[in-house]
């Protein structure tokens, strides 16, 4: 077998390879005489039909599936004999392929690049450092109290935190439209289920007070006949309640079936609040970890993993798009609003992958463990869930390589300036920096 290789443009590379046509011809002779003992023709007995007559039946459908053999298997030696990784599949054209030649064909890919993580030293990283107060496990109780309050009918004005309950009826330029009207609708003022401008609207009001309440449809509204359209409602207020929260007692903490009392209670908020501070502390920093592995290390990407990454970020859009309420019809997505989002995708991955390679960093079992449990702990059948997980490859894939990217952020920060950084619990769940924090940063 011969074989040449060409380079091109920046990762792009081009083998020719020339395979003896007794490779080839020996396989179909092969394959035909195992066909022989099979084939079943009318005016001949069982495993004695001529070799001629097999071949001139068989032999242009078996050549062909040689062929196709030969190049994959003798594709697969070009690329271990000239130690080229392709990043994708390969564009293959057959040069020559009669019979009694030598088989000849071409083949386009993109390569691999080759990869040296530096800059890792450099790297500075603000660990939040976050401590639980009693004011944040205040905060927790106060909202379960909220979420269990009763709601008892006042004579007063609706207030934001009350629950209204009205009758109205829409228009859009005078007509109907879907979902236009309604009677006897709750609506928790504050919540958000109705839009706000809507429910402000509604605040003042008394019960029995009718109004007439203008709301604008945002220009993407699923309902593309009424969006960033103006619609006229006409609504009567017919019941003011107001929240009556439970006493934070022992009774309050049985009632959410919390053994021990009010103590238990607030101890088990306390726990909580540490997973999720642990949770939200790791996720900072790893995604300060992926920003600076980037930043400093700039590849030459395939553009076959950049398109493959573009699909794919295309389809979850789609897919998001629908369960929106965005109808049938396929938007038009095209390719650069995704771009810039899969060249970090895939940079990251290859980054993830040499730092893994070169450090010989191993999958951690227990670390593998502890987060299928961290999985099945959020369901109400926890151990089905791990089973579940345990049986489907795709999903456990997925999960390994979110604890090996958890097991580089470690070896990173091991070789990285690590500073802590005084935050409260609310800045670091929040996504938002604390006053004072931000002043000194």
């Amino acid at each position: 077998m011969q074989i040449s290789v060409e380079s091109g443009e920046g990762l792009k590379r081009k083998i020719k390879v020339q395979v003896p046509s007794e490779r080839v011809d020996e396989q179909v002779d092969k394959k035909l005489r195992e066909m022989r003992g099979q084939v079943r023709l009318q005016g001949f007995r069982p495993g004695k039909v001529p070799m001629k007559v097999v071949q001139k039946r068989y032999g242009p459908q078996v050549r062909g599936e040689v062929l196709d053999e030969v190049v994959r298997t003798t594709y697969a030696e070009a690329l271990q004999q000239e130690s080229l990784r392709p990043a994708g599949a390969p564009d293959i054209q057959p040069l020559k392929v009669e019979a009694g030649e030598d088989l000849e064909y071409e083949a386009n890919f993109e390569v691999m690049p080759d990869i040296e993580v530096s800059g890792i030293e450099s790297i500075e990283l603000q660990r939040p450092a976050v401590d639980i107060e009693t004011a944040d496990v205040d905060r927790i109780l106060e909202r379960l109290r909220k979420q269990h309050a009763e709601h008892v009918e006042v004579e007063r004005a609706a207030e934001s935190g009350d629950q209204v309950t009205i009758d109205f009826e829409g228009k859009v330029d005078g007509e109907d439209f879907d979902g236009n009207s309604g009677e006897d609708v709750p609506v928790p003022l504050g919540e958000g289920q109705m839009p706000e401008p809507f429910e402000k609207q509604l605040i003042g009001m008394k019960a029995g007070d009718e109004k007439t309440v203008k709301y604008t449809f945002p220009e993407g509204f699923p309902d593309e006949t009424i969006a960033g359209k103006e619609a006229v409602f006409s609504v009567t207020l017919k019941k003011v309640e107001a929240p009556e929260l439970p006493a934070a007692d022992d009774t309050f903490a049985e009632t959410l079936g919390i053994e021990g009392g009010l103590e238990a209670l607030r101890e088990r908020i306390s726990d909580s609040l540490e997973r999720e501070r642990e949770q939200a502390v790791r996720a900072r920093v790893k995604n300060q970890v992926m920003e600076a592995l980037v930043e400093k290390n700039e590849i030459d990407l395939p553009q076959t993993l950049v398109d493959g990454e573009i699909e794919q970020l295309r389809e979850q859009t789609r897919e998001r798009m629908k369960q929106a309420g965005a109808g049938d019809d396929e938007p038009d997505l095209p390719s650069d609003q995704f771009e810039q989002e899969a060249r970090r995708r895939v940079s990251l991955g290859l980054l993830v992958n040499e730092i893994v390679r070169s450090n010989e960093i191993e999958l951690d079992h227990e670390r593998m463990q502890q987060a299928l449990q961290r999985v099945a702990a959020g369901y109400e059948q926890p151990e089905q869930i791990m089973q579940h997980y345990l049986q489907n490859q795709e999903l456990m894939q997925s999960l390994q390589l979110q604890v090996m990217e958890d097991q580089v952020v470690d070896w990173v920060m091991e070789q990285a300036q690590v500073t802590d950084k005084p935050m409260s619990l609310d800045a670091l769940t929040s996504g938002v920096e604390d006053d004072e924090n931000a002043e000194a940063g």
